[in-house]
């Protein structure tokens, strides 16, 4: 696949002066090989193929990164010509370099000041780094919700969003490696478990096989690090991915809904649903306009 002239305009996604554009797209073969004026950060969300850079091409799969430059060209493509049979879905951020001017007075820490005049000045190269605890796509899931429901003030939400997003992306290329496995690293690490585990059978006592720590001090810790039990935060923590799914994908039962984030029996999953969030997952579902094939 040969590199391609064709440049597509920032002038074409953004709007309202805010020069951020998010979405969410199942990828095909009608589009070519592009470059681009704004920097881009694509996320693997679903589904694998691959990515085509410049003369280079690699496998794309969940939970992959992709940082593309201003100028440098590519394209995804999914596996097959059938987007239902084996789909890549992505979704892209992009931003005009001169976005990050405005959030440079609320960067405190000088490491990372330097890295976004880096991003700024255009001298940062291509990259992918994988998401390893899933705190990217949680990200992404809030800058696409966002954007798609704006609300008051969401401008301001997307560019605190941006923020945290870049922040988080500097973590995992950096920080994170280098960090030593302090106690509350290693209680981090059981929260990030737990965000790519929640619809397993997680127990108190698998937790504290895994990580070699007594239920006893596992539970003080739940307690003072997020203020919560630990069945309180698994519970919320599977109920914030629910809601999540009833919006992405309306055409999911409430039934298979309640299985893919750890609930077999849907009265059960209903019911502390609606202790945490106020409303059925119908009624939550009906409030943002959604109408599914089968509730």
């Amino acid at each position: 696949m040969k590199p391609s002239t064709d440049t597509l305009s920032g002038e074409y996604f953004f709007t309202d002066n805010l020069f951020l554009y998010i979405n969410r797209v199942t990828e095909s073969y009608q589009l070519g090989l592009h470059s681009h004026d704004f920097i881009e950060f694509a996320f693997v969300v679903e589904g694998k193929g691959f990515h085509y850079m410049e003369d280079e091409v690699q496998a794309a799969y969940k939970g992959q990164l992709y940082f593309i430059p201003v100028g440098v060209s590519h394209v995804f493509r999914p596996s097959s010509s059938d987007p239902l049979k084996e789909p890549l879905v992505v979704y892209n951020c992009v931003f005009t370099p001169q976005l990050l001017d405005g959030l440079s007075p609320v960067i405190l820490d000088p490491p990372l000041s330097s890295h976004l005049n880096q991003l700024r000045e255009q001298r940062i190269p291509f990259y992918c780094i994988n998401d390893l605890n899933s705190s990217i796509e949680n990200i992404f899931l809030a800058l696409h919700r966002e954007y798609s429901l704006p609300q008051s003030g969401s401008n301001t939400y997307l560019l605190t969003l941006l923020l945290q997003l870049l922040v988080t992306i500097y973590r995992l290329r950096n920080d994170e490696v280098q960090l030593p496995l302090n106690k509350p690293a290693q209680f981090l690490q059981i929260l990030h478990y737990i965000h790519q585990h929640y619809a397993d059978d997680i127990t108190l006592a698998l937790l504290s096989l895994t990580f070699d720590w007594s239920e006893r001090h596992l539970q003080r810790l739940f307690h003072k690090h997020t203020g919560q039990t630990f069945h309180h935060f698994l519970q919320n923590t599977r109920i914030q991915k629910s809601c999540e799914l009833l919006i992405q994908h309306p055409q999911f039962s409430i039934q298979l809904i309640a299985e893919q984030v750890g609930y077999q029996d849907t009265k059960t999953f209903s019911s502390v649903f609606k202790r945490i969030v106020g409303k059925t997952p119908g009624r939550y579902r009906g409030r943002w306009g959604v109408t599914p094939s089968s509730i």
